[in-house]
């Protein structure tokens, strides 16, 4: 079948220009506007059988200007051509009867309702994808959650930066010893205190010291004193750094 007048598809539905229709009748181009206010009203409904819209055209004289045109849809041109009671009306008309016969033959059907399964598949691959991105950034989140959960008994610094770093911060024992101490939470004057809770740790309950007596040689006893973060501390550095992740990931 020839390709008479240019056919649109969109969203599963056939529309044609009402001014190509126009122009394949062959009536004078300035009347277009007269010509389809007219056939308008027979019954038919706006943003149903047709939708206006502007496009640029062109005078011989190479100056561009705007002209109204609609989008109409093929059982709207079948009536319009039918309406004209011209031999190019009989023709275009048949052209739309026919173009219905093929759009709705079983095969063109089949063709439509797999393109349609096609898009679902498409749409769903791009859902997954979406998810699987956004369980990857939330999984830091969620191991910090499960690490706070298992925060029942004390454990020492050095502890507490291996679970950090099995987090996603990127920070050893001995980086995490400087940081509590430039924070305030571990004494950094040198001396039998260093590395010991600060005043407003131990407030705060944040750690404990463990005392372990140790019996040397000549039989003297010296007592090691050793700072490790309780199930409340775990928490709130925890929480601490989890305020920094967050920041990261809403960069």
């Amino acid at each position: 079948m020839e390709n008479i007048i240019k056919i649109n598809y969109k969203n599963d539905r056939q529309t044609i220009s009402a001014r190509n229709l126009w122009e394949f009748l062959e009536r004078p181009h300035s009347e277009f506007m007269k010509w389809f206010s007219r056939y308008s009203d027979y019954g038919f409904v706006e943003n149903i059988d047709y939708r206006g819209y502007r496009l640029k055209s062109r005078h011989a004289n190479g100056r561009d200007y705007e002209v109204t045109d609609y989008e109409i849809t093929i059982d709207m041109a079948k009536e319009l051509a039918m309406l004209q009671r011209t031999e190019k009306g009989k023709i275009a008309r048949q052209y739309f009867i026919e173009l219905e016969k093929k759009w709705n033959s079983p095969e063109a059907i089949m063709a439509r309702a797999l393109q349609m399964a096609d898009r679902k598949i498409l749409d769903y691959k791009d859902t997954v994808f979406q998810l699987e991105n956004k369980i990857e950034e939330d999984k830091p989140k969620v191991l910090f959650a499960e690490a706070v959960q298992a925060s029942k008994t004390s454990i020492l610094v050095g502890e507490l930066a291996k679970l950090l770093r099995q987090n996603g911060i990127d920070i050893g024992q001995n980086r995490l010893f400087k940081w509590l101490r430039d924070e305030g939470y571990l004494i950094k004057r040198k001396g039998t205190d260093y590395n010991m809770p600060t005043q407003k740790s131990m407030d705060l309950e944040l750690f404990e010291i463990k005392e372990t007596s140790i019996t040397h040689s000549d039989g003297h006893i010296s007592v090691n004193k050793t700072p490790k973060v309780t199930g409340k501390g775990q928490v709130y550095f925890i929480n601490k750094f989890k305020e920094w992740l967050d920041e990261k990931y809403s960069k």
